[in-house]
This record gives C-alpha cells, sequence and structure tokens, in this order.
C-alpha cells in the first residue's frame, strides 16, 4: 500500500513513523509512506500557502493551489482524505475498509480549514478522529495510519491478532492477564489456567460483551443480533450512528 500525506509539519511524522511496526512495515516493503511537504508548493517567493477568509472573520484558511499542485504531483493518489472536525468520525470499519486501498492520500487540515473547492475537487471523504479540536490534521494522519497499516495483512506476523482487537468484531477487547499467577493479592482467573480452550473463549467473549455494556453500551446497539451476547440491546429503529 501507498501512503501519502500532504503536511505544513513533515518533521511531526518522523519519530512516530520511524519506530515500531509502521517502521518495520516499510522496512519489509509492505507500505510505502510519502510525506509531502505543502510548503513546497507555496505561492511566490515566501511560499504562501493560506490566506484570509472571503466574508471575513478570523483566522486563515488554506489556499486551494498549494494543495491542488501537491496532489498532482503524487504518481497516484488513490482515496483522498481529508482531516477535519466537521469530517465523519473514524472507527475501526474505516480503518479495515481502507486497510485493503492500493493507496490513500491524507490532507492534514490546519488553521480554521482548507478552501472549500479542495473537497469538492479532490476530497473522497472527510474524518475525524473524535469531537475535539486540534491544532492541524497531522495527530489523526498519524492516528489514521496506524490504525489502517496494522490491519494490512503481513504486517502484525499473525494477521488473527488484529481481529481479537477492541471494535474489530463490535466489543471492547476482554480483560488480559500474564504472570505472576499472583499479583498483590489479586489472582489470574482459574479458566485462563485451566487448559480448557471452550471455556477460555466463553469467559472472553462474555467478559468482553460486559465491558462493552458498561463501557460503551452504543456499541451493542449498533451490532448485529448475537446469540452469545446475552442481554444483547439490538437496536431495531434504525440508529443512524451505526
Amino acid at each position: 500500500m501507498e501512503i501519502s500525506i500532504v503536511t505544513l509539519f513533515p518533521r511531526m511524522f518522523e519519530g512516530v513513523f520511524g519506530e515500531s511496526i509502521i517502521d518495520r512495515a516499510a522496512s519489509r516493503g509492505l507500505i510505502t509512506i510519502r510525506i509531502v511537504d505543502l510548503r513546497q508548493f507555496g505561492i511566490g517567493r515566501h511560499r504562501v500557502v493560506d490566506d484570509a477568509p472571503y466574508g471575513g472573520g478570523g483566522g486563515m484558511v488554506l489556499k486551494p493551489e498549494p494543495i491542488a499542485a501537491a496532489l498532482e504531483s503524487l504518481p497516484e493518489r488513490g482515496r483522498v482524505i481529508l482531516t477535519t472536525p466537521r469530517g465523519r468520525t473514524f472507527t475501526q470499519k474505516d480503518a479495515l475498509r481502507l486497510s485493503r486501498e492500493q493507496a490513500i492520500t491524507i490532507v492534514c487540515g490546519h488553521y480554521e480549514g482548507v478552501d472549500e473547492r479542495v473537497s469538492a475537487l479532490f476530497v473522497d471523504e472527510e474524518i475525524s478522529v473524535g469531537d475535539y479540536v486540534l491544532t492541524g490534521g497531522e495527530i489523526p494522519a498519524m492516528a489514521i495510519t496506524d490504525a489502517v497499516v496494522r490491519l494490512i495483512p503481513g504486517v502484525l506476523g499473525t494477521d488473527s491478532l488484529a481481529t481479537g482487537d477492541s471494535h474489530y468484531a463490535g466489543l471492547l477487547e476482554h480483560p488480559h492477564y500474564t504472570r505472576p499467577r499472583v499479583f498483590r493479592g489479586l489472582s489470574v482467573p482459574e479458566v485462563l489456567v485451566s487448559g480448557d480452550h471452550e471455556a477460555i473463549r466463553r469467559w472472553r467473549r462474555e467478559k468482553a460483551v460486559e465491558r462493552t455494556r458498561k463501557v460503551r453500551p452504543d456499541l451493542l446497539v449498533c451490532r448485529p443480533g448475537d446469540p452469545g451476547d446475552q442481554g444483547h440491546e439490538r437496536d431495531t429503529g434504525g440508529n443512524d450512528r451505526c
């Protein structure tokens, strides 16, 4: 997969993308990450990339010409994403969907926003990482990239690792334990040391549903009916959050 990121702050990505799973995936040739410095496509001697908004108001808006030039310089854009607080909230389903693309491009929003004509001409979808505002789209771009890359076949080594993650199957993940068996008076649940794999599977499923019901009951509303989900709160009214 090719991942291109258009940003005013390319150095922000060096530490994140130069470590851990993303770095290993790139080293193994499973992904190619291209960081595009928007300032290099700025207008005039001062490389201007922003201007005051028509109609007045505070702040500055990213101009369309530099972003268009940056996008058109790419050998392959694939699906183009704009990070913006007004976008649809990013979910694990989006990460899985995007991991199947051959290429994606993320445009990092900044300042008061991006000239609307960029979205009209180039952007396939606008994505937010939550109901809050950050100083720029770089951190959301990192989060999206990380979530997508780890779902690409071969990246985690064992593809089944990702299927147990929180949100993958619409539930939060079950509790985990490791050695020692007793820590400060708290013991590992007996079922986990029983050797009964079917009992362990059932326990993990029950704990996942229990945790989801306690912390994120909205996820249970959005899930299809499942006989294993005791007390399942299925929404039959077409909940548009799902």
